[in-house]
C-alpha cells in the first residue's frame, strides 16, 4: 500500500517502562528526535514493565488505553514526568493523568479492571525478551538494539546515524 518513493518512515521501537526514571531521562532525546525527523521517524511505544516496579504493569495497560484514545505519547510522557507519584499512588494517579489530558478516565478505570490491554503488554514483553531487552529504555532501529538502561550517552547520535542511513537509502 505504501509506495517506497514517498518514503515510509523509519521505525524506532522504544522499549519503555513508565515507572522508570531512566526512561524519564530519555524523553529529552525522544523529543529532540521527534523535532529533528518529524514524520520521517515513527516512534513506537513498546512496553517492558519491570517486576521491581509494582505499578509498571498497570501503567503499561493505561498507556495502551491512552493509545486507543489517540494519546499514547502525551500520556506516557505525563506519567514519566511524575514517576514518584506513580510509585506512591498507583492506579488513582494513572486515572488522574488521564483526566488532566482530557481523556475518558472512566474508560481507563474499566480497562484496568477488565484487563483488555493485558495481551498487548504481555506480547510486547515477550517480544522484548526474545530480542534481548533486559532493561529500559532500550531502542531498536534498523534491526539494531541499543540499551539505554546503563547509559544513554551517545545513543541519540547513534539513532540519528542509523536513521539517516535508512532514510538516505531509499
Amino acid at each position: 500500500m505504501s509506495d517506497s518513493s514517498t518514503g515510509s518512515p523509519v521505525v524506532l521501537d522504544v522499549w519503555c517502562e513508565l515507572q522508570c526514571t531512566d526512561c524519564r531521562s530519555a524523553l529529552e532525546d525522544l523529543r529532540a528526535l521527534r523535532a529533528h525527523y518529524g514524520d520521517r521517524l515513527e516512534l513506537r511505544l513498546r512496553h517492558f514493565p519491570l517486576d521491581k516496579h509494582k505499578h509498571a504493569f498497570a501503567a503499561a495497560q493505561a498507556a495502551e488505553e491512552a493509545a486507543a484514545q489517540g494519546q499514547a505519547w502525551p500520556y506516557a510522557e505525563a506519567v514519566l514526568a511524575r514517576t514518584e507519584e506513580l510509585a506512591a499512588r498507583g492506579e488513582p494517579f494513572l486515572l488522574e493523568v488521564a483526566r488532566e489530558l482530557s481523556l475518558d478516565a472512566e474508560e481507563f478505570d474499566t480497562a484496568l479492571i477488565d484487563g483488555r490491554h493485558i495481551l498487548i503488554v504481555d506480547a510486547d514483553q515477550a517480544e522484548g525478551k526474545a530480542i534481548g531487552v533486559t532493561g529500559t529504555p532500550t531502542y531498536v532501529i534498523g534491526g539494531e538494539r541499543l540499551d539505554g538502561g546503563k547509559s544513554q550517552e551517545g545513543l541519540r547520535a547513534r539513532i540519528e546515524e542509523i536513521a539517516d542511513r535508512l532514510l538516505g537509502g531509499e
